[in-house]
């Protein structure tokens, strides 16, 4: 018998639906203005930069830089409880787009400001992949 996961889902909607499909493929892809090539994490009916409503979703490298971290000890959901102290960080990824995610397979001293990254998957139920990221210098 599997345990259920316990962690928050996303919601998946028409907007962001073909993020989480990529993911599930093991694949980073992220909206991008067809007219003016501006790159966004959120799946924005409009361009910020120049108001079209044309959207591509191009894959993306999956590697980048740590642009901020921080190293959670309070459980906010009980799900969290059996990894706190448990890291949270923003990678800048080489496309020049931020998102928030967190970095496995290192010790929290690890994760330092500047270092580099690569995505990796979590499949944690059969419908729904995260986007984490591991060390790679």
């Amino acid at each position: 018998m599997s345990v259920a996961y316990r962690k928050p889902l996303p919601v998946v909607d028409s907007r962001n639906r073909p993020y989480w499909e990529a993911l599930r493929r093991h694949e980073l892809r992220l909206p991008r203005c067809a007219a003016c090539g501006t790159l966004r994490f959120a799946p924005f009916r409009h361009c910020p930069a120049c108001g079209s409503e044309d959207t591509e979703w191009p894959q993306l490298s999956g590697r980048g830089t740590i642009w901020s971290r921080a190293i959670f000890h309070q459980v906010y959901f009980e799900g969290f409880r059996d990894e706190a102290p448990y890291n949270v960080v923003l990678v800048q990824l080489d496309e020049g787009v931020k998102l928030y995610s967190n970095i496995v397979g290192a010790d929290n001293a690890e994760i330092r400001i500047g270092r580099r990254v690569e995505a990796c998957f979590d499949d944690v139920t059969p419908e729904v992949t995260l986007l984490k990221f591991r060390l790679v210098d």
